[in-house]
């Protein structure tokens, strides 16, 4: 899991602009920002609000997606047969 400090920037209807607090900590860069819904910030964050952004991979929602791409992949393959 990989978490780094972001601050909220502003909003843009129904999003939030965060930016990596990079003086807070190693991040991904100043050059970089995340758009996130803003019905999935904490209650009560607002413009200029410090956060943490957490990342985790989700093996299973992988797989699923995985096992649904081979899945469309032979259906293509069985249409453009003919």
């Amino acid at each position: 899991m990989t978490e780094f400090p972001a601050v909220i920037d502003r909003f843009e209807g129904d999003f939030a602009v965060l930016l990596p607090d990079v003086e807070a900590a190693e991040g991904p860069g100043p050059w970089l920002s995340l758009i996130w819904p803003r019905s999935l910030l904490p209650a009560g964050a607002g413009e200029g609000s410090h956060v943490v952004v957490t990342c985790r991979l989700d093996p299973e929602a992988t797989e699923k997606a995985r096992r649904r791409v081979e899945q469309l992949l032979r259906e293509l393959q069985r249409l453009s047969r003919g």
